[in-house]
């Protein structure tokens, strides 16, 4: 295969699959359905035609018909009056309106028969056409349902291209919130450990942090005096109880 067949294969495979995702079933079904309306249409203009054809031929054959009795009673009349010249005269003039009478008769024969084979022709179009409508809308409607049902499953499990993105902004909030979680952290670390000074007027951390022992040896000297103030309290309670003893033994 050439560079140029090759070319040709892949722009036709790409537009062929660009044209199928484009593509919506129940579009192309209504395009074709107007389709056969406008060839049922063009079917019934036809019948419609060559009715009105035979219509005028059978007027015409009426006329020529009344021509022919006309023409026969001016014979008649041209011989009763002795002119038998005239009497020929109207009988040519009758033999030339049946003539054309034959021949009319033949043309509405010919019309007669096209108009049963296009009426008959018509009504078959019609059935067609009405049963591909009852199909074209049972395809949209089982179409749009597996569509709807489609969108709800991918919506469900997050395939869509929709819920995708989705997806993708909350994971993207997730990943920046653990990035300022970790940030904050990490200076709290820092500023903690005297490795970054909080800013102007802050206390360093090791200043924060002497002053946080240092406050913490102070309660615990408090509570220490505190607990040999009762045992004190309690040890004299005891001696003068020991006193006591030998008064009342007495």
């Amino acid at each position: 295969m050439g560079m140029w067949q090759r070319v040709k294969l892949i722009f036709k495979a790409k537009a062929n699959k660009a044209l199928d995702r484009a593509e919506d079933p129940r579009e192309t079904l209504d395009y074709s359905y107007s389709k056969q309306l406008e060839m049922l249409q063009r079917v019934k203009r036809g019948v419609v035609d060559v009715a009105s054809s035979r219509k005028r031929l059978e007027l015409q054959q009426t006329q020529l018909s009344q021509q022919a009795a006309k023409c026969e009673d001016q014979a008649r009349q041209a011989l009763s009056l002795g002119r038998e010249d005239l009497a020929r005269e109207a009988l040519t003039r009758r033999s030339a309106a049946q003539a054309q009478g034959l021949e009319l008769q033949a043309q509405h024969a010919d019309l007669a028969a096209q108009e049963e084979k296009l009426t008959l022709a018509s009504q078959r179009l019609q059935a067609q056409v009405d049963a591909f409508r009852t199909r074209k809308e049972t395809i949209k409607a089982k179409y749009t349902a597996a569509e709807a049902q489609t969108r709800i499953n991918e919506a469900v499990t997050g395939i869509s291209d929709e819920m995708g993105e989705v997806g993708l902004a909350i994971q993207r909030a997730e990943d920046k919130t653990q990035q300022m979680q970790a940030r904050a952290g990490a200076i709290d670390e820092l500023i903690a450990s005297g490795a970054l000074d909080a800013g102007p007027g802050a206390v360093s951390g090791d200043v924060a942090g002497e002053l946080a022992r240092l406050s913490s040896a102070s309660e615990v000297e408090l509570e220490i005096a505190r607990m040999r103030s009762e045992i004190g309290a309690g040890g004299t309670s005891a001696r003068k109880e020991i006193g006591s003893d030998p008064a009342e033994g007495s």
